[in-house]
């Protein structure tokens, strides 16, 4: 059994998760320029279909809501079918919420240093 499935063949809801965590972290950077940020909170997690062996998965995260020292992202997860190219399909989504911090482990202003 590969080390990130289940005895079904499909991949860990966790597994997912941590990377939706990435890419929530990656557009929180990108859109704010603020290089530092924590995860706060995984709101409205769903799973809509499981996470083949051999499924393409990608991961597309966008900014919903920018506040002064928070940032909430919404990731939508999508897996190409193995062996069925061009066969997408909306596998997970989530909204996560971030907060800006300093070299301290400080809640900042985000832009702030």
């Amino acid at each position: 059994m590969p080390r990130d499935t289940n005895a079904h063949g499909t991949v860990f809801g966790g597994v997912i998760l941590s990377y939706i965590d990435v890419a929530g972290g990656v557009e929180s950077i990108r859109h704010t320029r603020h290089n530092r940020f924590v995860t706060v909170a995984m709101k409205e997690v769903i799973f809509h279909e499981p996470v083949f062996i051999g499924d393409l998965v990608s991961f597309y995260a966008k900014t919903l809501k920018v506040g002064n020292t928070s940032i909430t992202i919404h990731v939508d997860v999508e897996a190409e079918r193995f062996g069925t190219p061009g066969v997408v399909v909306k596998v997970t989504e989530a909204e996560v919420i971030f907060v800006a911090i300093d070299e301290n482990q400080k809640k900042v202003i985000i832009g702030g240093r």
